[in-house]
């Protein structure tokens, strides 16, 4: 018997926000995601519109600096709370804003959201090499990858709210530019899973992307394309992990 076609899986994916290329991975998701001709996936530049999660299964993110509303993020809990799952990626748990010195703040003015997420961006060192060591060898996301190094744009972040970490840096030093600059050794989650009722996050801090054009106002071409982790198999093989994973419809996965 010839083997039956899938069965259509709906996906909501927002892409937008500051200081990045958000073309590339928005293409680059997308890619991923028609690797699968069943599922079918809409795209927008904000939070708006989150009705049409009642029809997903899954929801990806890849923003900077861009918030939902009060209203909005309490659609998200609610539509986690039924069973969602959301793929958040790098820059989703942001908020930034540039003081009269020149540094950057990161406000802890949405602890809706960032309570949702488990952790909220404080900072990030200069973009450089670092070590990712795989701290559950058993998740499904995990299995068989060894630890490894990646350049990238290191988010430091505070724990806002209990996660499982899967994979994880350590950190200490200076984080220039910033308003929480200075570090003591601190442990840094890379990937995360965290429950919300009966649905799940999976967060991704990889993947900082900026190429000539993306500091409208700050600079008018930026001569160095920064591609960061968007350059290794190992970060691919986690976004496809993470894509078969937010297909399934069982809310619990035991890992």
């Amino acid at each position: 018997m010839a083997e039956q076609p899938a069965t259509r899986i709906d996906a909501h994916f927002i892409a937008a926000g500051k200081y990045h290329d958000i073309d590339y991975p928005r293409l680059e998701i997308l890619k991923l995601l028609a690797e699968h001709p069943h599922i079918r996936t809409t795209v927008a530049c904000d939070y708006s519109g989150l009705e049409r999660l009642e029809a997903c299964r899954f929801l990806i993110t890849y923003t900077c600096d861009l918030m939902p509303t009060e209203e909005q993020a309490a659609q998200l809990k609610a539509w986690l709370d039924k069973g969602g799952k959301w793929m958040a990626l790098h820059g989703t748990n942001s908020i930034l804003v540039f003081t009269a010195e020149g540094l950057v703040d990161a406000p802890e003015t949405r602890p809706d959201v960032m309570e949702m997420l488990g952790t909220q961006f404080k900072a990030h060192p200069p973009i450089g090499k670092f070590p990712v060591e795989v701290v559950n060898k058993d998740h499904e996301l995990t299995r068989g990858i060894a630890d490894f190094e990646v350049v990238d744009e290191l988010y430091l972040s505070r724990t806002t709210a209990p996660i499982d970490t899967l994979m994880q840096t350590t950190f200490e030093g200076e984080a220039t530019g910033f308003v929480d600059a200075q570090w003591d050794k601190t442990t840094v989650p890379i990937v995360y899973t965290r429950d919300i009722g009966a649905g799940r996050i999976v967060y991704n801090a990889l993947g900082h992307c900026r190429g000539h054009y993306d500091l409208p106002g700050m600079a008018d071409f930026y001569p160095h394309k920064e591609m960061c982790a968007w350059n290794y198999d190992v970060y691919y093989d986690l976004l496809r992990r993470t894509i078969a994973w937010a297909q399934r419809d069982e809310t619990r996965d035991g890992d």
